[in-house]
């Protein structure tokens, strides 16, 4: 976001909300774009372990998941560590983008071949122009997002995604394959904007939006968004009832603010733990065979004629990751 961008927004923000909630949002929105220019100019950003160096054979990534959270709802879930012992990994990035990009490089081509990526996250429309890989560098993509999503949610639900994945999986074609939920990502199931903060005619504000002009409390977002974790962790415990691996690594591509240097939400290029730490929890799992998969991608004739085209595309991405909270 460029300054006159901020300018803009922030006019706008006041000309909606008013003048005390429009500028308390707009100032927040400048200190993260502020933090974020400095980081990446100085190079602060430049670190984190990529996931190529380390060994596992299903890296399960639950979007935006913060390791203190998911050692809050550990004992509920006999397959995580004891709260105290929850591993972390420094990621590459602090939004999805970056991760996406700094993950599947060109210089990790050998990798990217053997590896099937099953997705619900938006930002795969980036490969092949903002990001270097393209999509038929992967040994499968399958963009769930494109076909899974949850209209009456407005968000993409886990069940496709362990849908999809049992299937890849049980086809044993990939020497890796990564499972990337949405969840405990906004939107969150238990928060319901009209009720919950009593604003009527505001459904379409983003949580963000709402944190930083002081509408709604930060409990109440992180409750939800706990909520959001229990969620995908109920699906977590059924794909590994339907996987055979060895190795299955649950983990994050980014984490999530919700105060903390004075961000709410998360911002590419900032290196401060709480979007930076992400678990990095390892398992293993064997298929018991309690669950089919019934989802199955739109078939695409071979001269491309079922793809909707360019405009009909970007329509959907925009519409998607605006449901996400990305403006």
């Amino acid at each position: 976001m460029t300054f006159a961008d901020w300018l803009s927004e922030t006019a706008a923000k006041v000309d909606a909300y008013g003048p005390r909630r429009g500028l308390r949002s707009g100032a927040f929105d400048f200190w993260g774009g502020a933090l974020r220019h400095g980081c990446h100019t100085f190079g602060l950003d430049d670190r984190g372990t990529h996931v190529y160096d380390r060994e596992w054979d299903v890296l399960v990534l639950l979007d935006t998941c913060r390791p203190d959270v998911l050692a809050e709802v550990a004992p509920d879930y006999p397959f995580l560590p004891e709260p105290g012992r929850i591993p972390t990994l420094t990621s590459v990035g602090s939004t999805s983008w970056e991760w996406l990009h700094d993950t599947f490089a060109p210089d990790r081509a050998d990798s990217v071949r053997n590896t099937a990526y099953v997705t619900g996250n938006a930002h795969t429309h980036r490969f092949g122009d903002e990001f270097p890989v393209d999509p038929e560098a992967f040994g499968l993509l399958d963009e769930v997002w494109r076909y899974g999503w949850d209209d009456e949610f407005s968000g993409m639900p886990p069940r496709p995604i362990t849908d999809r994945a049992v299937a890849v999986g049980r086809r044993r074609e990939f020497d890796r394959m990564v499972v990337h939920y949405m969840q405990p990502h906004s939107p969150y199931r238990s928060l319901d904007v009209e009720r919950d903060v009593d604003r009527p005619g505001e459904a379409n504000l983003g949580v963000w939006d709402l944190l930083q002009d002081g509408t709604l409390p930060v409990e109440t977002a992180w409750d939800a968004y706990r909520d959001n974790l229990r969620w995908v962790l109920d699906d977590l415990e059924l794909l590994l009832e339907n996987l055979d691996a060895d190795t299955v690594v649950v983990s994050s591509d980014h984490g999530e603010a919700f105060g903390e240097w004075g961000l709410y939400g998360h911002y590419r290029h900032v290196p401060v733990g709480v979007l930076r730490t992400v678990p990095w929890v390892e398992l293993s799992a064997t298929d018991e065979g309690t669950y089919e998969p019934t989802l199955e991608p739109p078939e695409v004739d071979a001269d491309g004629a079922d793809d909707p085209d360019d405009d009909e595309t970007a329509e959907l991405v925009e519409e998607r990751l605006t449901a996400l909270g990305y403006r």
